[in-house]
């Protein structure tokens, strides 16, 4: 595409339905902010939401808040907040724990599920926390892991094996920017006789999820990022219903308990997804979610994936002369909402990521040679991917 103007940018803006939703969230004076895909920005009505938890649930009216406030059911409340946001209803999804502690679960699940099998079958590029977690797993209950090349191209040979029980991937992978066919990726595992296990830590706020109509099996991710909850905000799990009367999850403490408040000595597990929750959860940090989430049910997704979209054709055709190579897919079904390019001198990148940071531009970089720019279209302008698209091209005339 032909690069726009920062004038055409700047119509484009005054054309956005999404604009006025910029307003709500605080964003520091001459940043532009592309690293939302790792920290979201703060929504302005959060400082307060969570000072009222403080002072007045906790401050004034102490343990009453468990029911008076809803302390209880916030993991049933928020997590019904998130289902449509994931395409589920609204008793398959749960907020609590970390995603690490989900997946950990979730995987624990289904390979009960799946027990004349014993092959866990991941991404050799995926995020390393998935990876681990998936070695943890294996390792404790006697499970075999095998890792497919980043790509789809060899994960059906993996599964023709036959002894697949579970597949663990990404929806948009982290390093690249890499946007995952979900239905076609689960429907193959499911003929394979495989259940699949979703990541979607970089998809959730960045796009329209369908788990229920891509009968997903389980799914789990962060609030964090594109959500903005916060750091160390909860993350969620999705267990699709017809996995609620049989799946077995590991960590079984009473607030997944059917009964917790008779305090049987024998556990057993509440209706939906609720048994996949544990222990007591940060009611300081679901706070902090809750006013995201309220934000977030304002939001028309085919609105946000249309923008998300146009904000990375944008950036990409500007910085395309730049002598960097494009990492993530063009193809629109195949890209999520960041633009990862490789610098020719691996570990210089580095430094340009630095150095757009001193012009107020903020990305990241990811070893070996990876600059990586995530698109928040809640809060980005045009004109701010204009910006920053001119900023990198500035620095990498300047570093030679």
């Amino acid at each position: 595409m032909t690069p726009l103007t920062r004038e055409e940018c700047a119509k484009l803006d005054t054309e956005d339905p999404l604009a006025g939703f910029r307003e709500e969230f605080t964003l520091p004076e001459g940043v532009v902010y592309l690293d939302g895909n790792s920290l979201g920005a703060l929504p302005k009505a959060t400082p307060e939401r969570v000072a009222r938890v403080v002072e007045r649930e906790w401050g004034a009216d102490l343990v009453a808040s468990w029911s008076t406030a809803g302390w209880w059911d916030q993991p049933r409340a928020l997590g019904a907040k998130i289902a449509p946001l994931v395409g589920a209803d609204t008793h398959e999804v749960v907020v609590g724990d970390s995603t690490s502690t989900n997946l950990f679960k979730t995987l624990v699940a289904a390979l009960r599920q799946n027990p004349d099998r014993k092959v866990v079958v991941g991404e050799s590029g995926n995020f390393p926390t998935d990876l681990y977690v998936t070695q943890g797993v294996v390792e404790l209950v006697g499970a075999t892991e095998r890792r497919v090349a980043p790509g789809e191209p060899d994960l059906e040979a993996a599964l023709a094996t036959g002894d697949v029980a579970v597949v663990v991937l990404s929806h948009v992978d982290y390093h690249t920017g890499t946007l995952r066919d979900m239905a076609g990726v689960t429907r193959l595992a499911h003929e394979y006789g495989a259940l699949v296990i979703w990541d979607l830590c970089h998809s959730v706020g960045a796009l329209p999820i369908e788990l229920g109509a891509c009968e997903v099996d389980f799914a789990v991710g962060c609030t964090y990022k594109y959500l903005n909850g916060g750091p160390g905000a909860p993350a969620f799990t999705f267990v699709a219903e017809r996995h609620h009367a049989s799946a077995r999850q590991p960590i079984t403490g009473w607030h997944g308990h059917a009964r917790p408040f008779e305090f049987s000595g024998e556990y057993v597990p509440a209706e939906g997804a609720s048994h996949f929750l544990s222990g007591a959860q940060s009611l300081i940090a679901a706070a902090a979610l809750e006013v995201s989430l309220e934000l977030w049910s304002r939001v028309d997704l085919g609105q946000l994936r249309a923008k998300s979209l146009a904000l990375t054709d944008l950036f990409v055709s500007l910085v395309a002369d730049a002598g960097l190579t494009l990492v993530t897919p063009l193809a629109e079904e195949r890209r999520g909402s960041q633009v990862s390019l490789r610098h020719p001198d691996g570990p210089a990148g580095e430094a340009v990521v630095r150095a757009m940071a001193e012009r107020g531009v903020v990305g990241d970089f990811r070893q070996p040679d990876v600059l990586r720019f995530g698109f928040a279209p809640l809060y980005l302008r045009h004109v701010d991917v204009h910006d920053a698209a001119m900023a990198l091209v500035e620095v990498l005339r300047s570093h030679g």
